[in-house]
């Protein structure tokens, strides 16, 4: 699949917003923190994927019944549900000169599921001619996703034969429709009725 970067100014995908907040005082902590034992990008970026997918548990794992989705809370209250965890790598991604995007799937794996709209990373790294999409939601029996740049290894399969589908577009910015019900949410359950099962995909 070709990917499409929606905006073609690399800056804006080092850009801060309201959900990557990576000016804020703990997410300059932790990049810091990640950076000192990093001898380089890579090394870097894969620390803070490592980072968030291991030591923040995905919300529907842990119970937590937090909705976080702005970056810093993602990574002081140690919860969040895949599109917050990856507000919060992208933004240690981004704190460190990383040019990082939102992108995302739609799965399903039956034709009697309901489809559920997966949030992933897309990196950028110096010298490289690519963008490479990774997965931070959080491994468990049966999800083994992994930081690779030439191969895939993300956390679920697509089905098309069902109505999965991978969305080519990077966004520099969460599609609204995502970040909508995140801040409308009043707890995980309710999160869960109201994210969307598909995207208008494009631009925004």
């Amino acid at each position: 699949m070709e990917l499409i970067q929606v905006n073609p100014d690399f800056n804006a995908y080092l850009a801060a917003d309201e959900a990557i907040d990576h000016q804020h005082p703990y997410v300059r902590e932790t990049a810091r923190r990640l950076g000192a034992e990093a001898s380089d990008a890579c090394t870097y970026a894969e620390a803070a994927f490592t980072f968030v997918r291991d030591t923040i548990p995905h919300s529907a794992d842990s119970g937590d019944l937090r909705v976080a989705w702005r970056a810093s809370d993602v990574l002081a209250t140690r919860n969040g549900i895949c599109h917050a965890k990856s507000h919060a790598l992208a933004a240690l991604l981004r704190f460190a000169g990383i040019p990082a995007a939102l992108c995302y799937q739609r799965l399903v794996d039956t034709a009697d599921d309901v489809p559920m709209v997966h949030g992933l990373v897309a990196l950028r790294l110096p010298g490289r001619e690519r963008w490479a999409r990774v997965d931070a939601r959080g491994n468990k029996p049966g999800v083994d996703a992994r930081f690779s740049l030439d191969h895939e290894r993300l956390a679920w399969p697509v089905h098309p034969a069902f109505g999965g589908e991978d969305y080519p577009h990077l966004y520099a910015t969460p599609h609204p429709e995502v970040l909508g019900v995140l801040r409308r949410a009043r707890d995980r359950h309710h999160l869960w009725e109201t994210l969307p099962g598909a995207l208008r995909s494009g631009a925004f």
